[in-house]
């Protein structure tokens, strides 16, 4: 069964689009956390963290590349931004295809409140 994310990334469900190459997509979250909070999601459907194979450490290379140019389109790349990647459960990953959450454009806060 496909993830939301893949539909997005086949178009069968719309999404503000902020970047996209082969690889990877981005799109706006749709209940952002911050003023800016973008997901960032690779096209080959990993469900978590702990499938990454040796074979995709191009493509994760690749997603934090991508990072580092939407932050920089997005102008919170001098002032800061935190990303954060959950997984299983207990980590709060609520779609299992893995995902990179970019926050900022304010002050983000300690990692645990």
């Amino acid at each position: 069964m496909s993830t939301i994310f893949t539909k997005i990334i086949n178009r069968e469900i719309p999404a503000n689009i902020v970047f996209e190459n082969d690889n990877v997509i981005a799109f706006k979250d749709i209940n952002p956390q911050a003023p800016v909070h973008i997901l960032v999601v690779p096209k080959k459907e990993i469900p978590t963290l702990n499938d990454i194979k040796p074979e995709d450490k191009n493509l994760i290379g690749e997603i934090y590349l991508a990072i580092g140019e939407i932050a920089k389109d997005f102008n919170i790349a001098e002032n800061g931004y935190r990303v954060i990647t959950n997984c299983n459960q207990y980590g709060g990953q609520e779609v299992f295809h893995i995902h990179f959450h970019i926050l900022g454009g304010e002050p983000i806060g300690p990692m645990r409140a």
